[in-house]
């Protein structure tokens, strides 16, 4: 038996495991390195040990030691997904919550994932070497490392872009090409797998809409999905954990395009999104990864499906853009009747170096319909004051008659840019503009292969303007110099934050009047980046 879990990671996912800890009698151990010394988790466990960094495994392995943890926790994210932390816990004598190493190296290289998929019968997607394609990364996932190439003049950039975000990520620069599908559905499998070797499903979840390859909105289940293609789904997804020789919790990854599916990956961890699975099949997964972690056997038979769930993903984000914003929460008031998993109170600190998300708000209903309007209903209710958020985004994506309809895709942000104006033939939704947070009318949006738009410096006819960051971060590429021309959404500053890259780009065609900063700066949001002038 657990007693004392040590969770590698912060935020929202280290008080999430926290609860079921609570919940189940374990003791918990926190882990803060000094730059986050203030944070919540820190705050909410029965005991914190100060680190260095978060992404060093050995930091952990000697907090767990120092706390008298038995077990350990990884969460979500880099570590959760290391074989190297997973054999390192273990060659500590603590007990790993999450797969072998082994099926962890299997499923984490996703070349290799892919050739153990097709060997398994699992269909996949297919590799290309013509645009369009999609470069990823072949050691991780969520978005990083990962670029949409339409052109082929575009394939140099795009592989070094995602190189380099892979390498920052992940510690492993490989990429490789796939055929990218333009308007596909995404469509995941809960897994558990028990330690005597059997796999179990809990049914699937959609997470389609997404911003810059990474989750926004999910629901369990899959509207419109039919049983037919869920089994299908369901035996690929089981087949491949087999194949690897899975243990514990994971997530089979799917594009769904028709009746026609292809897998993408098996994340081997516990998702951001596992509360809509918990709430239509009343079963807590990190209860069960304690459980399976301990060698218990499974107590509950199948489950079944009950009601619908949605889960709405609150981030310090400007809501036109979807880039990271830093801030001091001066108000915080998160809604009643749903579940809420935060991982931040009022006056916490948002800053630059870990993941924005404030909080996941997650509503269940006996329908689709239902489950939405509570969610609709509790993104009224919430208030976030002292750093802009993506609060006026989500209650504009909750009405927006797509989503109502269950029918998007991957596409439906490019389709339908954040908050535009709904189509014409449907009832307007009762938030209509940016004008609600007095914030500026909102910048051309980015094309889809664009990571993102700079900020819009002014209308053509003027003789100068000043391209600004759009959020703190470090300038890793000057793409210009004083004189150049450029042409418009030419990339003139690449800068990196949260792992992630972002290009500031030339509004219009222009002449750089002069370049204030270099690589390696670290600049706040809206400094001064690169002038232009007519």
């Amino acid at each position: 038996m657990i007693r004392r879990l040590l969770v590698a990671n912060r935020g929202e996912i280290a008080l999430r495991v926290f609860r079921t800890c609570r919940e189940v009698g374990v003791a918990s151990v926190a882990v803060v390195p000094p730059d986050d010394r203030g944070s919540l988790h820190a705050r909410s466990a029965d005991t914190t040990v100060e680190i260095a960094t978060y992404l060093d495994p050995s930091e952990h392995v000697r907090a767990a030691r120092a706390a008298g943890a038995d077990a350990v926790h990884p969460g979500y994210g880099f570590l959760a997904e290391s074989a190297d932390f997973a054999e390192a816990v273990i060659r500590a004598g603590l007990v790993w919550v999450g797969p072998p190493p082994e099926a962890l190296r299997l499923g984490g290289d996703k070349l290799e994932a892919k050739r153990i998929a097709r060997e398994a019968g699992v269909p996949t997607v297919p590799e290309v070497d013509a645009p369009p394609l999609l470069v990823k990364a072949a050691a991780g996932g969520g978005g990083r490392g990962m670029r949409i190439v339409r052109d082929p003049r575009e394939l140099d950039d795009a592989v070094g872009a995602a190189r380099r975000e892979a390498q920052a990520a992940f510690g492993d620069d490989r990429v490789y090409f796939e055929r990218y599908l333009e308007r596909p559905r995404h469509v995941e499998i809960q897994l558990l797998a028990e330690p005597d070797g059997s796999v179990a499903h809990l049914f699937e979840r959609d997470c389609s809409v997404q911003r810059r390859h990474q989750k926004v909105l999910e629901e369990a289940p899959a509207p419109g999905l039919s049983p037919e293609v869920r089994a299908r789904m369901v035996e690929a997804a089981t087949a491949f954990a087999t194949a690897v020789g899975y243990r514990n919790a994971g997530t089979a990854e799917f594009v769904l395009d028709g009746d026609d599916f292809f897998f993408l990956e098996l994340n081997a961890r516990i998702q951001v999104e596992h509360p809509v699975t918990e709430l239509v099949t009343g079963v807590d997964l990190v209860r069960e990864q304690l459980r399976i972690a301990s060698g218990e056997p499974r107590r509950w038979e199948s489950p079944s499906l009950d009601g619908h769930a949605v889960e709405a993903r609150l981030y310090a984000e400007d809501p036109r853009t979807f880039l990271p914003q830093a801030g001091r929460i001066e108000r915080l008031r998160l809604p009643a009747g749903v579940r809420v998993d935060a991982g931040v109170e009022e006056g916490d600190e948002i800053g630059t170096s870990y993941d924005p998300l404030i909080a996941k708000l997650v509503a269940r209903g006996a329908t689709r319909d239902e489950a939405l309007d509570r969610l609709r209903a509790a993104l009224a209710e919430t208030e976030v004051g002292g750093v802009t958020t993506n609060l006026p985004f989500l209650r504009w994506l909750v009405a927006h008659p797509e989503v109502r309809a269950g029918r998007t895709t991957t596409a439906f942000l490019t389709e339908y840019p954040p908050l535009s104006a709904p189509p014409e033939t449907t009832a307007a939704p009762p938030w209509r503009g940016a004008w609600r947070l007095n914030l500026p009318a909102p910048p051309p949006q980015p094309p889809p292969d664009v990571d993102a738009a700079a900020h819009e410096p002014g209308a053509p006819g003027t003789e100068s303007s000043i391209v600004t960051a759009p959020m703190p971060g470090t300038v890793i590429q000057v793409l210009v110099a004083p004189g150049d021309r450029v042409h418009p959404r030419q990339p003139l500053v690449v800068l990196e934050a949260m792992k992630m890259e972002t290009p500031l780009v030339s509004p219009y065609e222009s002449t750089v009047r002069a370049v204030h900063v270099a690589e390696g700066d670290r600049v706040a949001g809206g400094a001064p980046v690169v002038e232009l002038e007519e």
